[in-house]
């Protein structure tokens, strides 16, 4: 298995750990300037901090699983209802809640929540591992790749594999606003794993692309439809749109496609236009200014060379 090739910051115990008092979540807003711990004492502080965004992308998998031993261990009698509020606090992403209601299900001929708990970190690390064979496979030597916010652990071991077989491969990473997954997780992953990467900015890719600079596109995926409808990271959709325009396969990442969900299920969330006005604590934008924030883009089937998954490319 190639876990150890993941760089630090998505190792399990620097994203979410169960102590005496509560789950530790690692602070993402922080990174990679300091590493700070939000302390959850119970799965509904723990819900809290992943609509705060403490963790994002594959982080709030870890700590709703973290969150659901925890409240076994001192809570039981609410186990139902963490998995409601968990499930709650990331919406679009429905991997997390699919994820709890299969340990519950487990749970329900198995009493040994603990063994379950880990049988599913076991599966996932399993599943990274053979999902991100599959990107690697994609990748040639000498390609620029683009990525979009933080692509977390099928891209980065994807990456780490294409180096280690030999591909000189270089990296070009959106900052990703308003929260810098880009700027603060992703640069600093590729860079501790020794692979060439440049920041830009959200506006510039395009610009890389009409330069012949990149040859593939890769990100993970928060929605996976059956009919290969994507939802990700507002800007998914415009470097997707101008890959196509330039002839550059766009693939994404999914652990496990939702194939209960049409197209109509599908609810963009909208968060408070206040932080686009905001990099960290300096103000860019007038107080008088009104701002919208949508989360998420919505990708075309007809945009999308292939979603990577565990049964191969679909």
């Amino acid at each position: 298995m190639s876990i150890p090739l993941l760089p630090s910051m998505l190792k399990h115990e620097n994203i979410s750990k169960i102590t005496e008092n509560g789950i530790l979540i690692r602070d993402r807003r922080k990174l990679p300037f300091s590493n700070e711990d939000v302390l959850c004492h119970d799965y509904r502080e723990a819900a809290k901090a992943i609509k705060e965004m403490v963790t994002q992308g594959g982080g709030p998998l870890e700590v709703a699983l973290n969150s659901l031993l925890f409240t076994w261990l001192h809570d039981r009698e609410h186990l139902s209802d963490a998995v409601s509020c968990l499930s709650l606090s990331r919406p679009t992403n429905t991997t997390m809640k699919r994820t709890l209601e299969r340990v519950m299900e487990e749970y329900s001929k198995n009493n040994d929540m603990a063994g379950i708990i880990q049988s599913a970190f076991d599966y996932y690390d399993a599943l990274y591992d053979k999902i991100s064979d599959i990107g690697e496979s994609l990748i040639e030597d000498g390609y620029g790749v683009l990525t979009t916010c933080f692509p977390e652990h099928t891209f980065m071991l994807t990456m780490a594999k294409a180096k280690a077989n030999g591909k000189r491969i270089t990296v070009y990473v959106p900052e990703t606003r308003p929260y810098l997954q880009g700027a603060h997780l992703t640069e600093p992953c590729l860079r501790e794993l020794g692979i060439e990467c440049y920041l830009i900015t959200d506006g510039m890719p395009a610009h890389f692309m009409m330069e012949g600079r990149i040859q593939l596109y890769m990100t993970a995926s928060d929605l996976v439809l059956e009919d290969r409808t994507v939802v990700n990271k507002t800007g998914t959709l415009s470097n997707a749109i101008a890959a196509k325009y330039y002839g550059i396969p766009y693939y994404a990442f999914s652990l496990s496609p939702d194939r209960t969900k049409t197209r109509s299920d599908i609810v963009i969330e909208y968060r408070d236009g206040e932080s686009i006005k905001r990099i960290g604590s300096l103000c860019i934008a007038p107080d008088e200014a009104a701002a919208l924030y949508p989360c998420f883009d919505i990708i075309e089937p007809s945009l999308v060379a292939g979603i990577i998954t565990e049964g191969g490319i679909i």
